[in-house]
């Protein structure tokens, strides 16, 4: 079932193997499911009895995540994988879900992934950079645990800065004269203010051939239906996400799709008033290379 880029309103099943996933940045997973859908579900699996495992406790509490008991029953073999799969399964066949969130680096549950697409569930994976690529192929949408660290960073860093109280701000009566006002050759210039307006660091990051080559070839997909060879954008960013479920443009320091097109000069992006809405536009890309 693909997903509508408006679509806010999915029930998924939030599955965490707390064996393979990072106690340290469950909030900013469990934020990061909230722009897909609401999570109906949330359960992490593990053996909780565990000297390793005893660490997720505030975290699980603060997210209101349910830990679900798996005890090893045999030294050496995980059998939190297997726990959690039947589960899943069950979760299924119930029918009270959109959607599943598998948050593991595990290749293991690669068949999972297949199964519950097969199923009509959008499942959307999360796990680090070194997770298998067979998972990340199994998945409808794959985010990187990098990519949340690094995002809830920013949030942090924002949040960090001390905001200006209105109290601060001079009073009427304290306000110079008139007379006293520096004269306007003396204010500081606009070229001063720059360092505050720059573009992020993120977006000075160099764009990889192999995207640029993604986007473009995804454009010529779509393409041939005449009007200049111009797609709309929605279109070809949901096409990327089926090549390449991993696709995420924050991975190259931008928030939207837009904005990175916007930063190719091969591309050139038009907006157009959208006939059922005046008042909303829509976006279209072209490629000037074709």
């Amino acid at each position: 079932m693909p997903i509508a880029d408006n679509d806010k309103n999915l029930r998924l099943a939030v599955l965490i193997d707390a064996d393979n996933a990072p106690r340290d940045c469950l909030q900013g997973i469990m934020e990061e499911v909230a722009i897909y859908g609401t999570p109906n579900l949330k359960k992490a699996y593990g053996d909780w009895s565990t000297r390793n495992l005893a660490g997720w406790k505030q975290a699980l509490l603060d997210n209101s995540v349910t830990p679900m008991q798996q005890f090893a029953y045999t030294k050496g073999k995980n059998s939190t994988d297997s726990a959690m799969i039947i589960d899943a399964m069950d979760i299924l066949y119930s029918g009270n879900t959109d959607g599943f969130v598998l948050v593991s680096s595990d290749s293991d549950f690669t068949g999972l992934a297949r199964r519950l697409r097969e199923a009509g569930q959008f499942v959307i994976g999360i796990g680090e950079q070194k997770t298998p690529s067979p998972l990340i192929a199994a998945c409808n949408k794959f985010i990187y645990i990098e990519v949340i660290r690094e995002r809830a960073a920013k949030v942090a860093a924002k949040a960090s800065q001390p905001a200006r109280k209105k109290n601060d701000q001079p009073k009427k009566n304290d306000q110079p004269k008139k007379a006293e006002q520096p004269k306007k050759n003396d204010q500081p210039k606009k070229a001063a203010a720059e360092p505050e307006t720059k573009p992020a660091a993120g977006e000075e990051r160099q764009i990889p051939d192999s995207i640029v080559w993604l986007i473009a070839d995804s454009i010529l997909d779509l393409s041939g239906a005449g009007d200049e060879d111009y797609v709309s954008l929605g279109a070809v960013g949901q096409l990327i996400q089926k090549k390449r479920p991993d696709f995420d443009t924050r991975s190259y320091g931008f928030s939207k799709l837009s904005g990175m097109v916007k930063a190719i000069s091969r591309f050139e992006v038009v907006e157009r008033e959208d006939k059922s809405d005046p008042r909303s536009k829509l976006v279209y890309i072209r490629d000037l290379e074709m």
